[in-house]
């Protein structure tokens, strides 16, 4: 998702493309100058962005392997929050949208986050499939894909065969 496409997804909820944009663009604003300033921006279950330090030290050239000094800078950073992290993982699931604010993560243990209780029976609703299709890949995308693909081929057959060459000695 690009900055565009979060614009109009926030747009749909909030019902005006206006007040999404300003709110990204002010959201982003604050972020940037807020870490520039030094500062942490942690937002919780989300994750905390911070500016971070890199020493100074030496590289080289990739060209004509010559050494370079590169100078001491600070970098951002973004550390993601347990929630965002688990979301992922798939350790728990974030409940259907109803367009509104944020949904309150659940997990996928089949309980309801605590321990004084079950968890609510599951319906034909939560074991639906997603009714959103894939788009197929096209262009650069589709290319990409194709030259990992035989990329990673490349790589399983060379390792297959210096198995066998392996063996056979």
């Amino acid at each position: 998702m690009n900055k565009a496409q979060l614009i109009n997804a926030l747009a749909e909820r909030l019902g005006d493309k206006k007040i999404a944009s300003a709110a990204v663009a002010g959201l982003i604003d604050l972020i940037v100058r807020t870490v520039d300033a030094g500062e942490r921006v942690t937002i919780t279950g989300f994750g905390v962005f911070e500016k971070r330090a890199r020493a100074a030290r030496t590289a080289r050239n990739p060209r004509t392997g010559q050494a370079v000094a590169v100078q001491q800078t600070a970098v951002p950073a973004f550390r993601p929050g347990i929630l965002f992290r688990e979301v992922v993982s798939g350790t728990r699931v974030l409940p259907e949208s109803d367009g509104g604010g944020a949904a309150e993560p659940r997990p996928t243990d089949g309980t309801d986050g605590s321990n004084s209780r079950p968890a609510p029976p599951m319906t034909d609703a939560h074991m639906a499939p997603a009714s959103t299709p894939k788009k197929p890949k096209t262009g650069k995308t589709a290319k990409a894909d194709k030259l990992a693909k035989t990329a990673r081929n490349s790589v399983k057959a060379a390792a297959k065969k210096a198995g066998k060459k392996a063996d056979k000695k």
